[in-house]
């Protein structure tokens, strides 16, 4: 396999003299693509389709009370989606630690990317199979898929400062962001014209959904190929005991290790907070149009559309705006946005698609920019060889972490019947992630990592 470099690398595995800038542009261009592959799974998947579809598969399935009994609990079928979210996140918890251990242990992060990657694609293509009552199967695939796709990103994520320089990770973790939004947008654009068309197709509208759902394993499949070709294995760290013996041993030893950079740990609480939010509205927006709203599976595609459209001049000019004002500032601007787009969706009345798609739109310009900076941001606050195993805990905050959100949401619809009553809950997660953030000295917490400080952070 080609790794696009020459002579004899040193030891944090960049190469030597001029073959350096060409060798990390190459590996650069490769890791976009995983954002490119996987995003489609997010979008299709977790955004749009399954959410409306699982929970009318639970409907259809559920006793005259309306309520489904996976392993004999009483579990009210519209809530189904948001518990199975939450567990996924729970299996990704236990596993992710175990990962990220073994990849420093190991120096073999391409190998344990490709295994999570084709897990969660098989899981994903799987979904074609999801039919009639068959709302334990759905379940099943979304919590192998969604553990997949966050165990996945704890290896994409810790290529990021091993592969840019400190002055270009806002600018380069900004394009991976706006990759994976192009390819969410052009996928959804092929969804929608097979959902809209499907009767000239000779399909039934669940055929339609089914092979959405599935392309997107498929498309999440094929194009890991390019990073796994472009991206270089490392090793950080000296061999150990066996891995994923010592998983959780190096999990103790990470905490530990954190409690020794306190502005660190900081910086993950704030976003811990502020992104379990955003990831609730990301899981449980067309849920919230459809059952809340009265909105219909078109107008969902189209809003979602629009989301990843924006979303790529978002990411790429919030990336602009933290070259001028500095990440954390950026961050915490966006902040403020999407606590008046909770506002604003609380208030928002049924069967509106205009003012719907008004409040995509606002989505999208924060979305892509306050993640792909929190990433950026995040990886200068890392001690140099100890990348997998602290973005092992950042994606723990970032997929890993972010099961509160969903929890709650389902079970203020288990309880009230009402989903607008758990989408107001959410401004509690972005009004206290911006004062925790606010209360972080980012310059002194990059110099206690023992890294650069960017002009501009």
């Amino acid at each position: 396999m080609s790794t696009g470099t020459t002579g004899t690398a040193d030891p944090s595995g960049r190469p030597p003299g001029g073959d350096a800038a060409a060798a990390r542009k190459r590996e650069q261009h490769g890791w976009y693509f995983y954002d490119f592959a996987c995003s489609v799974y997010s979008t299709s998947v977790l955004t749009v389709f399954l959410g409306p579809y699982l929970t009318s598969i639970a409907k259809a399935a559920a006793d005259p009370d309306g309520f489904v009994h996976p392993l004999g609990i009483p579990v009210r079928a519209g809530s189904l989606f948001a518990y199975s979210v939450s567990a996924s996140i729970v299996v990704a918890v236990i596993l992710m630690p175990i990962v990220g251990a073994a990849a420093d242990r190991s120096g073999r992060k391409k190998p344990l990317l490709a295994a999570a990657a084709y897990t969660g694609a098989a899981a994903t293509t799987g979904m074609f199979f999801l039919d009639g009552h068959r709302y334990l199967l759905g379940a099943f695939l979304l919590i192998v898929a969604n553990a997949s796709i966050s165990v996945s990103m704890v290896l994409y994520n810790a290529y990021l400062p091993q592969i840019s320089e400190p002055e270009e990770r806002d600018a380069v973790s900004s394009r991976g962001w706006a990759f994976g939004y192009t390819s969410g947008a052009l996928v959804l654009v092929l969804n929608l014209i097979l959902y809209t068309g499907h009767e000239s197709f000779g399909l039934a509208e669940s055929d339609a959904v089914r092979i959405c759902l599935a392309s997107a394993g498929v498309w999440w499949g094929a194009f890991t190929l390019v990073p796994l070709r472009r991206l270089r294995d490392r090793r950080v760290r000296p061999d150990g005991e066996g891995a994923v013996g010592s998983g959780w041993k190096q999990l103790r030893a990470t905490l530990r290790d954190m409690r020794r950079h306190p502005l660190t740990l900081s910086f993950l609480l704030a976003y811990l907070v502020y992104n379990d939010g955003i990831q609730t509205v990301i899981s449980q927006a067309s849920l919230y149009g459809s059952e809340e709203l009265g909105l219909d599976q078109t107008t969902l595609i189209v809003a979602v559309l629009l989301v990843q459209i924006l979303a790529v001049a978002g990411a790429l000019g919030m990336g602009r705006l933290a070259r001028t004002y500095g990440a954390k500032r950026t961050i915490l601007g966006s902040l403020v946005i999407w606590t008046l787009i909770l506002l604003a969706a609380y208030l928002l009345p049924a069967d509106a698609p205009v003012f719907f798609f008004v409040l995509a739109a606002a989505i999208g310009l924060v979305l892509g920019g306050s993640q792909a900076l929190s990433r950026s941001l995040f990886s200068h606050l890392v001690p140099r060889g100890k990348e997998a195993e602290y973005f092992s805990a950042y994606e723990m905050s970032d997929r890993g972490l972010s099961w509160l959100g969903p929890l709650v949401f389902g079970l203020a619809y288990q309880v009230t019947g009402s989903y607008r009553d758990a989408i107001i809950s959410l401004i509690v997660f972005f009004a206290l992630g911006a004062v925790l953030l606010a209360r972080v000295p980012v310059r002194r917490a990059v110099e206690a990592a023992g890294n650069p400080v960017p002009e501009r952070i």
